[in-house]
């Protein structure tokens, strides 16, 4: 089992204590009232940033957490409930789901989205690694869907980032183990299929929620029915 951990970082205690927060739900506000306009992301985050003197790590998860009015309801008439999926096929995003159910599982913060996701603050720039809650997050998102029996479940990983290949062959150990329908898959475009599929996607990231045709909240529902005690941040509620 590695040593490693999809753990907290350690700026996110100070970053998103609750002495914090209300000045991030204002962030937030601000925000989403500027990107429905048609303001710009980058700037509009420097600006807002600016104005509440935020941290490098505030400034991503505000980020992550807001888009414009039309594209929450845009991407919310999309969004399929977990009980719809029985017997279909689902192709999983799956870096960007297994990263968030491992950083949950590791005590890493988890941000509640405006658009209904549950996001954490990690990137793969190229580079993965196999850590001590990797397995065990498999585990529970396999849990999660076995209860609506899809017919099959399809995960793409990014073939260039490092580790893809291991993790892609855990993720069929796993299956095996429990006789679950998954099969893992190597690609060079996966953004490009997934957003092209003609079957309901698993994923967060909003590049692609934008551009598929029907998709389902999985990490949230995998945190919520299996992860009850993770640090969930929510900055969309007033």
């Amino acid at each position: 089992m590695p040593e490693r951990h999809r753990g907290a970082n350690p700026q996110d205690a100070k970053c998103f204590a609750e002495e914090q927060l209300g000045k991030l739900k204002t962030a937030v506000i601000e925000l989403s009232w500027l990107l429905s306009r048609d303001y710009a992301m980058g700037a509009s985050c420097d600006l807002v940033g600016d104005r509440y003197q935020l941290t490098s790590r505030q400034r991503l998860a505000i980020a992550r957490v807001v888009c414009a009015d039309e594209q929450v309801e845009k991407r919310q008439a999309k969004r399929l409930p977990l009980t719809a999926l029985k017997d279909k096929t689902l192709v999983v995003d799956g870096f960007n789901l297994l990263i968030t159910i491992e950083t949950a599982l590791g005590g890493g913060a988890i941000f509640s989205s405006a658009d209904g996701c549950c996001r954490d603050l990690s990137s793969v720039y190229g580079s993965y690694k196999i850590v001590a809650e990797t397995r065990r997050a498999i585990e529970q998102i396999g849990k999660t869907i076995e209860k609506v029996s899809p017919e099959k479940v399809l995960w793409l990983f990014d073939r260039p980032v490092s580790n893809s290949g291991r993790v892609a062959g855990l993720v069929r150990d796993v299956a095996a183990e429990h006789n679950w329908p998954f099969e893992a898959e190597l690609t060079d475009r996966t953004d490009s299929l997934l957003s092209r599929s003609r079957h309901t996607v698993i994923s967060c990231d909003s590049a692609i929620l934008e551009r598929t045709g029907s998709w389902c909240n999985l990490a949230c529902e995998t945190i919520t029915q299996q992860i009850p005690d993770a640090w969930i941040v929510d900055l969309t509620t007033p």
